[in-house]
């Protein structure tokens, strides 16, 4: 099944299970809301080209691929193209089996055994999406289970990337904001400078960004003017993290909901045979 389709009267939504978990189309009205994903891509198996993709077992970069966790240091082994830090783990370059669906919901879940010796992440672990197509919104429930019988590290995020007009606008709030080097890795965390205060919304195009926010309030807003389209999306306490990626000369932006920060998925606990859950909820209205 390369394309599992929802839909009610005003939204659709296509999953590329065999890719990554991915949203592959997310649309209103026929318009898209997400890029969408190329077929190529989809048969690839991967979902880094998608309009979305699961961040599991943990989200960003871990520096020279060490982890440190409870007395234990865990060597990972590169995973992204063109990147010599591990990065974003495993559910997006896997497939993901179809548990159930029908017409306005589907969940997908992805089962992960332990990898160590090439390099992967040691753990076992099941992870799980769960879709809920509503005539306004969008729900995403997004699990982790530890299966071993010990604590381990372990975290969720969602990468969605927004399709970008010349007049797209962003609002969100948060307390703090890392400062990144070269590589994409935090180097400092400050408080959010007027540059990058999207507290009162400001237009995408206005800044280039790639970093992570923290003490965000699990709300944020985007709009589409010319579109006359709004999104307001919400996340649960789980997601206290926010990355904003908004490269320049790109025809998409990124607002992604992270349950720990950036490079610090060693200070996460997940206990023996414990679950972490988060949802995201995307609401669309016209304006």
């Amino acid at each position: 099944m390369p394309v599992l389709s929802l839909k009610t009267a005003r939204l659709e939504l296509d999953l590329a299970p065999a890719a990554g978990g991915t949203i592959a189309r997310f649309a209103a009205d026929g318009v898209d809301i997400l890029r969408p994903m190329a077929a190529a891509d989809i048969a690839s198996g991967k979902g880094n080209n998608g309009g979305a993709y699961p961040l599991v077992p943990f989200a960003g970069r871990i520096r020279d691929g060490r982890l440190d966790f409870e007395g234990q240091t865990i060597r990972l082994a590169p995973n992204w193209p063109g990147a010599r830090h591990p990065m974003h783990g495993d559910g997006w370059a896997n497939g993901w089996e179809v548990e159930r669906n029908d017409r306005t919901s589907a969940t997908l879940s992805y089962r992960h055994e332990r990898a160590g010796e090439r390099g992967g992440w040691p753990f076992r672990y099941r992870a799980g999406q769960q879709f809920e197509l509503e005539d306004d919104r969008l729900t995403i429930r997004m699990t982790l289970e530890n299966l071993e019988d010990r604590p381990v590290p372990g975290g969720l995020g969602l990468h969605p990337f927004f399709v970008r007009e010349v007049d797209s606008e962003l609002s969100c709030r948060s307390q703090t904001v890392w400062l990144m080097d070269a590589e994409v890795m935090p180097t400092e965390r400050v408080a959010v400078p007027p540059a990058w205060d999207f507290s009162q919304g400001r237009r995408v195009n206005d800044v280039a960004l790639n970093t992570g926010f923290e003490g965000w309030d699990g709300r944020a807003t985007l709009l589409w003017p010319r579109r006359r389209l709004r999104l307001d999306m919400t996340a649960s306490a789980t997601f206290a993290n926010l990355v904003l990626f908004m490269p320049a000369g790109e025809r998409f932006f990124c607002v992604e909901p992270w349950s720990h920060g950036l490079g610090q998925v060693d200070r996460t606990r997940l206990g023996p045979r414990a679950t972490l859950e988060g949802t995201v909820v995307f609401r669309i209205a016209t304006r």
